[in-house]
């Protein structure tokens, strides 16, 4: 007899959960949607599956960062050209793409594979309070910290 539990994918049950980051701290709110994303707080949790919930992240643009980070947080990207190295600081992030230091700090904190990419998918990260998924009648999840 097999002691450890495997989900099997017909097994999986999937909810949406609307998360408000206004007033939240960007590293510890991103961890905690991070573990939603990857099924961790479901007593079926497999590692090797994709056992998590979708998340929508609304108020993107109201989260808050401690210390120095609005200056010194710094960005960098590539385009493999030469000279085409681009830093960008996280208060220009946040006054541009808000949504997307989100998106960021929570594909960071994800496995780096062909599951990691799977799981973001099922992320949604809004600017404002308004988002387009009330359809699929997304529950308020809590994050108390």
């Amino acid at each position: 007899m097999r002691t450890t539990f495997i989900a099997k994918s017909a097994e999986i049950e999937r909810k949406w959960y609307v998360i408000d980051a206004e007033g939240k701290t960007l590293g510890r709110l991103a961890s905690e949607v991070a573990a939603v994303l990857r099924g961790k707080k479901k007593p079926i949790y497999t590692p090797f599956m994709d056992t998590g919930d979708y998340v929508i992240v609304i108020n993107a643009d109201k989260i808050n960062v401690t210390g120095k980070k609005l200056d010194q947080k710094l960005y960098r990207k590539h385009s493999e050209y030469t000279g085409g190295f681009k830093e960008t600081t996280l208060r220009t992030m946040m006054d541009k793409k808000p949504e997307e230091v989100m998106v960021h700090a929570v594909k960071g904190m994800l496995p780096k594979n062909a599951l990691g990419r799977k799981m973001l998918k099922k992320l949604f990260v809004y600017a404002g309070s308004e988002h387009k998924h009330e359809a699929q009648k997304p529950e308020v999840l809590e994050i108390k910290f």
